[in-house]
């Protein structure tokens, strides 16, 4: 999602892109990796890869989560480093933080606490890698390696299957279906009062271009989201005035439902003078009218 929203960014057109799909070039396997970079030596990287999902998924497959992306991210950054590719965005996720904060997660945060054992896996292969990166910049200064850490997403070319989705996509499918079956009844899990941040997959497009024009006014890490937060309930609503839909809503005590509030810090994000610029409404508005076009 992240990849083809990126390509699909006006700026990108000052970039002559490579862009290989898995059938093309399979990021576990290190040495047909090596051997792509060192044939196309690419000015910089995006690494936007990744096996990703909702609570469902990381909790039925803690073992893949873990596995297929520490793999992936331990071959890129050192074929990378073998290369000599000067420029690297490392794209990290808001699940590095520990469970209990809540709120304002700071970057200097991480690793001071307890993982979410929902998707702790996938939490532990991204923590690596950001590490991995730092530990590069360490030994070789004049290397431009960044990691940048965006909260939830969402947008055009997500996974809307309710067995891989995250929530956005997963409500999108749900109440869609909700009003075209013609239920007027619709399942939360748990009380629907836990928090999440989300950002439009357009705007991390934005930014990630923004650090590839100047890599070294970026900090080492940085969180990249809103700032704001809202209700599970509030995105629900948010999606439900979207589609049209106007049954009711129940809640299923008995799910699980992750971090009670997972809200990233932008102290930084602000620092660097960017701040995304898709609301809520127009955001989900947007995936809709491509999810319409889109599945079947």
């Amino acid at each position: 999602m992240v990849g083809r929203n990126l390509r699909a960014h006006p700026g990108i057109a000052a970039w002559q892109v490579l862009a290989p799909s898995r059938a093309e070039l399979d990021l576990c396997d290190a040495r047909a990796l090596r051997g792509w970079l060192a044939r196309n030596r690419p000015d910089a990287v995006v690494h936007a890869a990744g096996v990703v999902g909702g609570i469902q998924a990381n909790m039925a497959e803690p073992l893949r989560y873990l596995a297929e992306n520490a793999r992936i991210g331990l071959n890129l950054v050192t074929a990378c480093r073998d290369a000599g590719v000067p420029v690297l965005i490392n794209l990290s996720s808001s699940c590095v933080y520990p469970r209990d904060l809540g709120r304002d997660l700071a970057e200097e945060q991480i690793l001071t606490g307890a993982l979410e054992p929902s998707n702790e896996g996938y939490a532990l292969a991204k923590i690596m890698v950001m590490r991995l990166v730092e530990y590069a910049c360490r030994e070789d200064p004049a290397l431009q390696w960044r990691t940048l850490i965006p909260c939830n997403l969402y947008g055009p070319h997500d996974k809307f299957d309710p067995r891989r989705a995250h929530l956005l996509p997963a409500v999108i499918h749900k109440i869609h279906r909700a009003r075209v079956e013609g239920h007027q009844m619709v399942e939360i899990w748990g009380d629907g009062t836990a928090r999440r941040e989300f950002m439009y997959a357009g705007d991390l497009a934005d930014a990630i271009l923004r650090a590839l024009a100047d890599p070294s006014a970026l900090p080492a890490v940085m969180n990249v989201g809103p700032g704001v937060d809202h209700s599970i309930n509030e995105y629900y609503d948010v999606v439900a005035a979207v589609v049209g839909w106007q049954g009711r809503f129940t809640h299923d005590l008995g799910k699980p439902v992750g971090m009670r509030r997972k809200l990233l810090s932008v102290a930084r994000q602000t620092a660097w003078g960017w701040a995304p610029r898709t609301g809520l409404h127009e955001g989900i508005a947007a995936t809709y009218a491509w999810y319409l076009e889109h599945q079947p």
